[in-house]
């Protein structure tokens, strides 16, 4: 009985340290505080589709790294390969979509998962920062 209780606080102990252990928590920001972290050089990366980026325009030097496609599919690997080529784990990384819905959880699946150590997500998206009167640029 003992032992079966020692195994069971063990688990329970490495749970707790493994769960933890990507624990990154990210960091909601708001429009001029994108433009503080864009100056200092931090990468953006546009999660939204193509049509998306057609309709509001992006932000300019964005990477267009979209998740979804036009029909709601998504290749995880690809895109976590497509964002390694912008930012690795140790860099800070800016997630965007139009209204923060989609960023806040694919920058919460960055930090919590794959280990990114400073993700930061744009509260209210794009449409907030328009809505700011801040500038867009026509995607390429």
């Amino acid at each position: 009985m003992k032992s079966l209780v020692t195994k069971y606080l063990f688990i329970c102990i490495f749970l707790c340290i493994a769960d933890t252990a990507y624990a990154n928590e990210v960091q909601n920001i708001e429009s001029h505080e994108l433009k503080q972290h864009i100056q200092q050089g931090i990468a953006v990366i546009d999660v939204r589709t193509t049509s998306e980026w057609k309709k509001t325009g992006v932000l300019e030097g964005s990477h267009l790294i979209m998740f979804y496609d036009e029909q709601g599919k998504y290749d995880l690997n690809a895109w976590l390969a497509e964002v390694a080529q912008v930012a690795n784990k140790d860099e800070p990384v800016i997630l965007i979509c139009h209204s923060g819905g989609r960023s806040k959880q694919l920058a919460k699946y960055l930090a919590n998962v794959v280990g990114y150590k400073e993700v930061y997500n744009v509260k209210h998206g794009i449409s907030h920062w328009i809505k700011k009167k801040n500038i867009v640029v026509t995607p390429n």
